[in-house]
């Protein structure tokens, strides 16, 4: 049974969208995980992948006929297939278990496994709350936060994204507990308030697969799931448990001293000083004084680098240490002119934001030097 018979551009697109969940090593107890999930429907075709936690679905066009069918078979091996072949028409046919790609005088046999066996997460009948937003607004909202998660924390929780909707607002919140990220956008309608903890791989998932465009992203939150559909893709998530920490806490209010600086010469300064930090102590030093920012850092080997800027800054004088890559990451993910620096003592945590732009707030913990 012919299953595809599309351009290879036209099948690859799908299947690079769904094959980023896919396992790479054969899993011991379900092989079949590093497996994808083929239906043919007429002349819809859909992919689908899982790690049982995670689940992405892609539909196109690429067949013709009215016959229905339904395999698996490796993804990756698929997929690294359709990556050495050359351009032009290509073909997948079932038959006697196997799976044959044939392209040119290109043929590749492989095996599959019943569809029937294939575990897919068991959806929601209902979701409390349904948000349209564009994918270039959400994107943007992972892209103020994301670098902020926590990586394999034992404080699970941390290891993923507060995603919180309450009226009109979407407000996304990430920390590994030495900085935290926050921001905020604006969407249609008006929700109860709800908060769920979406996981990490999800989030980076999403990233990887939401477009810079104005196109409609659906997210459907039920209490112990997530829901998002956009461009013939679905993405199904089962959510974090647990309680994330209460970030209006730890944002600073009321600070009084505050400067501006440029983004661009404040990223050169750190990344200079970056080079004589020790692999395992990344820490940089910010003398801040009145009208001047100096940034100096050194290593074992006694070698030390001192940067100054100058700044429009009539406050009380500060000398604060920090881990350089806290900064230099919120640095590389917020494209903005100028950045607001606000302080209070030398022990206190700093607030990084946006000036005239309430909705972005990075905030990090100072660092013993």
């Amino acid at each position: 049974m012919q299953l595809v018979k599309t351009e290879r551009e036209k099948l690859l697109r799908p299947l690079q969208a769904v094959s980023g969940v896919v396992k790479r090593r054969s899993n011991t107890t379900l092989p079949i995980l590093t497996n994808l999930l083929i239906t043919k429907q007429g002349s819809e075709v859909s992919f689908l992948s899982t790690d049982l936690e995670l689940q992405i679905m892609t539909r196109a066009e690429l067949s013709s006929g009215t016959e229905q069918g339904a395999t698996t078979v490796a993804a990756l091996k698929l997929v690294d297939i359709l990556r050495a072949m050359p351009d032009g028409e290509v073909s997948l046919n079932l038959s006697d278990k196997r799976l044959t790609v044939q392209s040119g005088k290109s043929r590749f046999a492989l095996q599959t496994l019943p569809a029937s066996d294939f575990p897919t997460i068991s959806q929601n009948q209902a979701f409390d709350a349904s948000i349209t937003i564009s994918q270039k607004a959400f994107r943007q909202l992972l892209g103020f936060v994301h670098f902020a998660m926590a990586q394999q924390d034992i404080r699970y929780y941390l290891n993923g994204m507060l995603l919180i909707v309450d009226g009109s607002q979407l407000m996304a919140v990430a920390t590994d507990g030495h900085r935290l990220a926050f921001a905020s956008t604006s969407v249609e309608g008006s929700f109860a308030r709800q908060e769920v903890i979406i996981p990490r791989k999800t989030i980076l998932e999403l990233q990887r697969l939401l477009e810079d465009n104005d196109e409609a992203l659906c997210i459907d939150l039920a209490p112990t799931q997530a829901r998002f559909t956009f461009s013939q893709i679905e993405l199904i998530s089962k959510l974090v448990e647990g309680k994330f920490p209460d970030f209006q806490r730890v944002i600073p209010k009321g600070y009084t001293n505050t400067f501006t600086i440029g983004h661009g010469e404040f990223q050169q300064a750190l990344m200079r000083s970056a080079i004589l930090t020790s692999d395992k102590f990344k820490g940089v030093r910010c003398l801040i004084a009145p009208g001047q920012l100096k940034i100096t850092s050194n290593n074992a080997e006694q070698e030390e680098a001192q940067e100054e800027l100058e700044i429009a800054y009539d406050g009380a004088s500060a000398d604060i240490g920090f881990n350089v890559t806290y900064l230099l990451d919120v640095l590389s993910n917020v494209k903005a002119d100028m950045l607001q620096f606000s302080l209070g003592d030398s022990n206190s945590s700093v607030l990084l934001t946006i000036p005239g732009n309430e909705d972005f707030k990075y905030v990090v913990m100072p660092m013993r030097i």
